[in-house]
Parts: C-alpha cells; sequence; structure tokens
C-alpha cells in the first residue's frame, strides 16, 4: 500500500537538515512504497498550500549540504490560533491542506516551537511524526538534537582561533554564542574551547565575579582571559527582573550585545583591554559534522520505521546508544536546562572553570 509523506523543516536552520530528509526518504522508498510531498518554508506552506510532489532525485546528493532544500520560516507557536492573512483560523488551514494533499502523516524536523506546533495538530487528530533539530539542544527527552554537535565544532573553533590573539595582546576576550534560553552549546564548547569563564542563562552570574578571576589570572602571569558567554546569560540583577522589563531594559542599555557589556564591564573593574567577539549565524552554517550525519540518518530512518508502523504522535530521540520514540505530548514546550549538578558543569568545576556565581 503506497503511503504518501509531507515532509517540512521549520524554525532557525542548523546543519543536519538536509541529512535527515535524506534519511526519512531514503529508507521510506527501501521500506514501503512511498510518495513524498515537500512542504515549503514550514508551517507557512502547510498553512498556504505551497507544496509539490517531489522525485526520489531530488534528494540525491545532500546528506553534506546545510542548510534545508526544503526551505523554512517561523511561525511562533503563540500566534498558531490566531487568523492567517485571510483571516483564517491557521489550524483550520493545516488541517485542511493536509486532507488536501491526501497525506498518510506529516513529518516536521525543527525544535521546541515546532514540536509544540506538532503536538496540537497530533491532538487534532493528524498523523505527525517529529524530528528534534536545534543548535541549542533543548528539546526534552532526546541526549541530543542533530545539528548541536557540528554548533559545538563551530563554536570551539572560534575560541580555539581567539586564544592566540588573546594571548598574544594580553586581552581579555568574550566570545558570544548562540543559546538564549538554554546554555547547552556554551557550555560544551567553552569546555571543549579551554574558556576560562562560562556565562549560561540557567546560572545568573555576578560581574564582581567574573572580574575576581580576571584579576587572579593576572596575579598568576596569565595575562588573557577567555569567557564564554550564551545570548541569554544575565547576570543577577536582571534575574529577578520580569522578561518583558529585562528586554526593556536591555533595549535602553548603551551596549549592543551581552558580550560587549561584559566587556566594557571588565574594562572599568579590572583596568584590563577587553573584547567581544560575536560569531553569530556562523554556528547554524555549513556542512554538518560526521556525528550529525550520522545521528540525522538514524532519526530519519527510525522515523520511517514508525510510518511503516503507522505509529504517529511521537518524536525521535537518541537516549545512550538507542534511538527511540518519545509521544510529543511528553516533550513539546518541555525545558531541558543545563543543571548545576550535572556531569559536565560538575567537571568544568572541577577544573576551575568558573561561572560567574
Amino acid at each position: 500500500m503506497k503511503k504518501r509523506i509531507g515532509i517540512l523543516t521549520a524554525g532557525g536552520d542548523c546543519p543536519g537538515l538536509n541529512a535527515a530528509i535524506r534519511g526519512v526518504v531514503r529508507a521510506s522508498y527501501h521500506m514501503f512504497d512511498a510518495e513524498i510531498i515537500g512542504i515549503r518554508d514550514g508551517y507557512r506552506g502547510l498553512i498556504e498550500g505551497d507544496f509539490s510532489r517531489m522525485e526520489e532525485s531530488q534528494f540525491s546528493n545532500i546528506l553534506t549540504r546545510g542548510g534545508t532544500i526544503l526551505g523554512t520560516s517561523r511561525t511562533p507557536f503563540s500566534q498558531m490560533r490566531g487568523p492567517n492573512s485571510q483571516g483564517f483560523d491557521k489550524i483550520d488551514e493545516m488541517k485542511r491542506n493536509y486532507r488536501a494533499m491526501k497525506l498518510d502523516c506529516l513529518v516536521t524536523l525543527g525544535g521546541n516551537g515546532t514540536h509544540k506546533t506538532a503536538s496540537l495538530l497530533s491532538e487534532e487528530g493528524l498523523n505527525v511524526i517529529g524530528l528534534p533539530k536545534t543548535i541549542d539542544n533543548d528539546i526534552a527527552g532526546t541526549d541530543y538534537t542533530f545539528g548541536f554537535h557540528t554548533a559545538v565544532e563551530i563554536a570551539t573553533d572560534v575560541i580555539d582561533r581567539i586564544h592566540t590573539t588573546a594571548a598574544s595582546h594580553g586581552r581579555v576576550m568574550v566570545v558570544e554564542l548562540m543559546g538564549n534560553k538554554s546554555g547547552w552549546l556554551t557550555l560544551y564548547a567553552g569546555v571543549a574551547g579551554g574558556a576560562d569563564v562560562i556565562l549560561l542563562p540557567e546560572f545568573p552570574y555576578d560581574i564582581h565575579k567574573v572580574a575576581e578571576v580576571v584579576n587572579e589570572r593576572v596575579m598568576q602571569k596569565k595575562f588573557f582571559t577567555i569567557i564564554a558567554v550564551a545570548e541569554g546569560a544575565m547576570d543577577k540583577e536582571e534575574s529577578e527582573m520580569g522578561r518583558k522589563k529585562r528586554e526593556a531594559a536591555r533595549t535602553e542599555s548603551p551596549y549592543n550585545s551581552i558580550s560587549h557589556r561584559i566587556a566594557a564591564q571588565l574594562e572599568e573593574i579590572c583596568g584590563v583591554e577587553a573584547r567581544s567577539v560575536v560569531p553569530g549565524h556562523i554556528q547554524r552554517g555549513g556542512t554538518p559534522c560526521a556525528y550529525d550525519r550520522v545521528l540525522s540518518t538514524e532519526f530519519g530512518t527510525h522515523a520511517a520505521r514508525m510510518i511503516l508502523e503507522d505509529h504517529y504522535g511521537v518524536t525521535m530521540a537518541v537516549k545512550g546508544r538507542s534511538i527511540i520514540a518519545n509521544p510529543l505530548k511528553d516533550v513539546a514546550g518541555v525545558a531541558k536546562p543545563v543543571l548545576w549538578d550535572g556531569p559536565l558543569a560538575t567537571s568544568a568545576r572541577d577544573i576551575n572553570i568558573s561561572f560567574g556565581v
């Protein structure tokens, strides 16, 4: 029996999306009679009916390609229940287009917002399977998301390269990495790159504690300091504010980024030369690393097996050495923060990396 499969990629792009698409499609073609419908630009395409039947040849030679051949867009979950530009309910439009495409199932590749919408569509009666992608690694129920390890490699390379210029000039270098609500990327890259201080959203910092590290290193005749900071890190004062008040305070701040502010504060407190570095979207780009190619393929092939078995309402996950399927309703909207007593955070403290607390 033929199965008609819709695939979309939503939210921010990351390395491994094409590898995961390829895994789903190749395994589906191999396991059963499959027809693939590509949906353009994430949930926007599902809402607006922007889709097309795809040929097997279109999935060739995409394993190593970054980004997504289907395109992507951000459609915030908070706006999903509102009307579209024509005044129609977005959920109703997605259900209508799902049926118009005559889909047997929908495969969604995305992060937390994508999974929340996927869970909602599952509750509305659609056959949905999720694949967890994000460089933030903050989706509950899985040890890793695809895209994360590649971003760690890129961010670590940035820190590695900063070391030489920091040492040459005797500077404090503040490297700002992606991660608005979760610090996994900054933690991993900071440890791998030999950062002296790691500042994460989960652990509000005290700038004077950070300054103590800088001053102590100067006393030890180590005239440079590397600080890895997540974009969503906040000091203790900010952590006591509500989100809107905190965002307003940052908008009114003379500093254009958290790393810029920290660098300026350390210059004033310690009398050192400090610079901020923001690699930005470079962390999302380029070819996926070998680990992410393998993980994406495993997620994709496991999703195809779920389709073969008519097992829907789930998202793929890796736990230890196994690929498993978690119910979407148990994962969607559930946070996965860095824990203070987690193994890597503990290892970081054991080698005298400061979290500024």
